[in-house]
Formats: structure tokens, sequence, C-alpha cells
């Protein structure tokens, strides 16, 4: 999916994603560059941020995801490539696996604040969630709808009500999550999702077959 001819747009609709969630629908921000001026002027700490890794920490290849939860093609990846590249890869210590989000939206960053609610732990965990059900929650009606599907997922994996809500209410950790994927896709120049980052040299989305090719050529095998 290729959005980022809008990237600043749609970064700074979403910056104050959890006050938004406190706000009755009808009160949401109508001009977003009011979150722009904030986003622009305000120094953001992005060190807070966790990095979201599976693998061996010294493994040969690294590589890094860049992908949005609203986006098909990171969903169809995640639910295909990804699964064959843990299983080669990532679980036999060849690959150092780095999941940065992308956001279109405020959907997908409220996903986010609910796949990194629990910690690392859990992460991958409920973010395999959201994509297998990517089709159902993006489309089930407004704000109050999406982030009502989005809550159940959360639930499912375990997560208690007060604990939800205080994650998805966490305007700091929204805006500097917003802030943290900017810094990102300006150092990567990504301009699309899924992209990855193999071992410092940007690739597009591919076959498993061509990524699979690719990694064993920086294995050297």
């Amino acid at each position: 999916m290729t959005r980022f001819g809008t990237i600043f747009c749609a970064a700074v609709a979403i910056a104050a994603g959890g006050y938004w969630l406190s706000q009755p629908q009808s009160s949401l921000p109508s001009n977003p560059l009011v979150g722009a001026a904030y986003a622009q002027e305000t120094e953001v700490d992005t060190s807070t941020i966790i990095e979201m890794v599976q693998g061996a920490e010294d493994a040969p290849v690294e590589i890094i995801e860049y992908a949005s939860y609203t986006c098909p093609h990171c969903a169809a990846f995640h639910e295909g490539p990804y699964k064959q590249l843990k299983k080669d890869f990532i679980d036999t210590g060849k690959v150092k696996f780095v999941y940065r989000e992308v956001y279109f939206d405020r959907y997908g960053l409220w996903a986010s604040m609910i796949a990194r609610c629990a910690g690392p732990e859990k992460f991958f965990g409920i973010s395999d969630l959201i994509y297998a059900g990517q089709s159902d929650w993006a489309r089930a009606g407004g704000p109050t709808e999406i982030v009502g599907e989005l809550r159940k997922i959360g639930r499912l994996a375990g997560l208690d009500n007060d604990t939800l809500e205080a994650c998805l209410q966490d305007a700091n950790k929204a805006q500097t999550l917003v802030t943290w994927y900017q810094e990102n896709a300006e150092e990567h120049g990504i301009e699309s999702t899924p992209s990855f980052i193999v071992n410092g040299k940007k690739v597009s989305n591919q076959s498993y077959a061509d990524f699979k090719a690719l990694i064993e050529a920086e294995l050297g095998s």
C-alpha cells in the first residue's frame, strides 16, 4: 500500500489519538493541522518506545518490517510469508526481526496501542490477532465501532478493561508513537507498506521465494 504522499497529514491527524478516544464522536477535531502545529513545535522523546523484536540479537541478518495494521497487503504478509519466515529463519537464529508500525490513520494507531498494551511478551501474538481480524474490525463502522472491536481483540488476548482503557487513553504515548514513526520513515525513506530493511538495504514486498533467496544470499548459503 503506497500512501506516503500524505505521510505528514496522516500522522498529524492522529497525533492526539488518545484524547480523541475520550471525547464524544461529534467532538473529533475537524482540522488535523492543529495537531501538526503541536507535533512540529514540541520536542518529543522517542527513546521511551520499545522496539518489538523476534529472533537472536546476534543473528547474521536483520530484517526491519515497516507495516500498518490497516494495510491489507501487510495483513496478507503476516498471514502467509511471515509465518514461513519465522519458521525458517527467525526461530532458527538466522534472522533478527524488528517490527515497526506505520500510521496512516488513527485506527492503525489505536491498533498499535492495543498491541503494545501488554508489552513485548504479547506484542506479536496480539498483532497476529489484529491482522487476522483486520477485515472485520477495520470495517466495523465509525470510530466508536472500530475501537470497540479492537477492545474485543485486547480482551481476547487477556487484557482487562482497565488496562485497555489506560493504554488507549494515553495521549502522550500516542504522540510519542507518531513522532517515532515519522523519524523511522524519514530515516529509511519508507514510501509504501509493507517495506523491509534487510541488513540496511531497503526491500519492497515480494514473494516468499524471492525473500528466502535474498536472505540466503545475505547468509552466504
